[in-house]
C-alpha cells in the first residue's frame, strides 16, 4: 500500500478510492498538528508516522493516527483509534485521543485537507 503525504486538499472520492485498495471502507492516517499535513494510506499508523518524521520531519508528540470512513459524515467519519497514540508522556494512555483539544486540531486539519 502506498502512502501518500497530503498538503494540498483531497475529495472524500479520493479518499473513497484510496480505501478501496486497501481496506475497503477506510483510510488509516496520521496528522501532523504542527505542520498540518497528514500521510494516508499506509497498511499501519506506524508506517505513516515513520514516513512522516523522516521525510518531513515530524515529532512525535506532533502526530495522532486516526481512521477515516469517507462514506460517513458528521462525527461518525474519523475514529480516533491507533498505536501510534499512546503516548504516557503527553497523558495519553491508550489508543484513543483522550484531550478533546487535541481531537478538535486534528479535526480542523483534516477538515483543511478533505474537502466535502
Amino acid at each position: 500500500m502506498e502512502i501518500r503525504i497530503i498538503k494540498d486538499p483531497i475529495t472524500k472520492e479520493d479518499l473513497a478510492e484510496i480505501a478501496k485498495n486497501g481496506f475497503g471502507e477506510f483510510v488509516k492516517a496520521v496528522v501532523d498538528l504542527e505542520q498540518g499535513i497528514m500521510a494516508v494510506g499506509g497498511e499501519l499508523h506506524a508506517d505513516e508516522e515513520v514516513v512522516l518524521s523522516e521525510q518531513h520531519g515530524s515529532k512525535r508528540e506532533n502526530v495522532w493516527g486516526i481512521n477515516i470512513y469517507p462514506e460517513k459524515s458528521g462525527e461518525e467519519w474519523i475514529e480516533f483509534n491507533s498505536m501510534v497514540n499512546i503516548k504516557p508522556h503527553l497523558g495519553n494512555r491508550s489508543r484513543d485521543i483522550a484531550d478533546e483539544v487535541v481531537k478538535e486540531k486534528v479535526r480542523s486539519v483534516v477538515k483543511k485537507l478533505v474537502s466535502q
